[in-house]
Parts: structure tokens; sequence; C-alpha cells
């Protein structure tokens, strides 16, 4: 099962430039498998995506098929086979 991640500007650095990117995953799958594959392929963006537990930090918002993934489960979130991911860091400023 092949899952979408769409990298924002802001990431592609961390992500060898790609907008894009598939990550392969086996039957069934949750967020946190895609987060684990997309840092096997690109170490350096799981540093900005996750914190030293692990978890997505504050200013880091991930939508799983338009949803935030905080409301429908957090990295425990369901990914099927053509859910597409969309990372989008906060903006923040004054």
């Amino acid at each position: 099962m092949a899952v979408s991640v769409l990298i924002p500007g802001a990431l592609r650095v961390d992500a060898a430039g790609e907008s894009k990117v598939s990550v392969e995953l086996g039957d069934g799958g949750v967020l946190r498998d895609v987060l684990d594959a997309l840092a096997e392929r690109h170490p350096r963006i799981d540093r900005r995506l996750r914190d030293e537990r692990g978890e997505l930090r504050r200013y880091v918002n991930v939508y799983v098929d338009g949803e935030e993934c905080r409301r429908a489960g957090g990295l425990d979130t369901p990914v099927g086979e053509t859910s597409e991911v969309q990372i989008l860091p906060s903006v923040a400023g004054g």
C-alpha cells in the first residue's frame, strides 16, 4: 500500500527537495507508520515533525484525507491505500 505525503515548502530542504513523497506500508496502517517510513527515507524531516518522545511537535499540523489528525486519533489515525497525508507547519509572527 502506498500513501502520498505532501511536504510543504518550508520542510522540502529536509526531504531532498521533494514536494510529494510516496511511502510504502504493509496492509493497513496508521499515521505513525507513515511518519516512520518517511523518517527512514528522510531522517532530517523527522526531527522537525516529532519530538524526542516520538510525538508530533505542537507547531506541526498533520491532516489525513483532509482531517486534522489530533481530532482523529493522533498518530494512531488510520490510513488507507489511497490516503493522502498533508503536513502543515504552523505560521506565527507578529
